[in-house]
This record gives C-alpha cells, structure tokens and sequence, in this order.
C-alpha cells in the first residue's frame, strides 16, 4: 500500500486534502526521500486522551534509514494526520541538514533562551552605574528652595 493511496480520503474525513499532499510528495523528492527508505511503525500512544489514546494505535514512528533520523508523532487523532505530520517534520529535519541552517523555531527558540538569560555580575554593575548617575543629575535639577 502506498502513501498516497492511505492519505486521499473523503471530505467528511478530516483528513489531508489531495493538494496538500501532492506539496509534501513533491517536497520528499526534491528532497529525494523515498517511501522505500522510511521504516513505519504505528505504536500505542502515551500522554493526555484517556483510554482511547491507550487502546488506539496512532502514534506513528517514522525512521529514515539513510539519515538514521527517528521521528515520533502523536499530535493528532487520527493516524493519517500523524502520518502526514510526521513525514512533514522529517522533511523539516533532512531540510535542516542539508542546509545546516536553525530551523525558524529554533532560531526563536534560542532567541528566547537569550532573553531570559540571567544578566553577568559586569554587566549588572554596568547598568546600576548608569542609573546612579542618571539619579545623581536629576537630583541636581531640583531646586534647592525649602
């Protein structure tokens, strides 16, 4: 059974549409992964959902045997989105390899990282020196009057 055969499903199966999946074949060979390379196993899911996430097989574990990357998908219900969804990420990962360049997330990952950073000793002492001296001219802007 082929991947495009699993994914065309009617409109009332809020699965993915014949367009969107046509874009992520055409990505996977430009890319030149190919459906022979991928090792599939579907899983039992783990996590938030109760029973059902417990009994139903749709995690999908996607392993690209040339690149020995491994992706784990379980963002949806559905084991046909999280096919999709998991062929999508791998594209997303051997893209980043190719180009070895960070990925947007991981760019605003890191970005966010530096944000919340703690301040070094210097450059805290820094910013206090300034705010002294700011504090030092203001007060010799009052006037002196009592």
């Amino acid at each position: 059974m082929l991947f495009q055969d699993v994914f065309w499903h009617s409109p009332l199966d809020m699965s993915i549409s014949k367009g969107t999946e046509d874009r992520l074949l055409s990505r996977m060979e430009v890319l030149g992964i190919k459906e022979s390379d991928l090792v599939e196993k579907f899983i039992l899911g783990s996590g938030k959902g109760g029973q059902k996430v417990n009994k139903t097989s749709s995690c999908v574990y996607l392993k690209h045997l040339p690149s020995g990357i491994e992706i784990k998908c379980q963002q949806e219900r559905s084991r046909a989105l999280n096919r999709y969804r998991a062929r999508a990420e791998l594209c997303n990962k051997i893209e980043e390899q190719l180009f070895q360049e960070k990925s947007k997330t991981q760019q605003l990952i890191s970005k966010i990282r530096r944000q919340k950073r703690k301040r070094s000793k210097r450059a805290q002492e820094k910013i206090l020196t300034q705010k002294r001296q700011h504090s030092q001219i203001k007060n010799l802007r009052k006037s002196t009057e009592s």
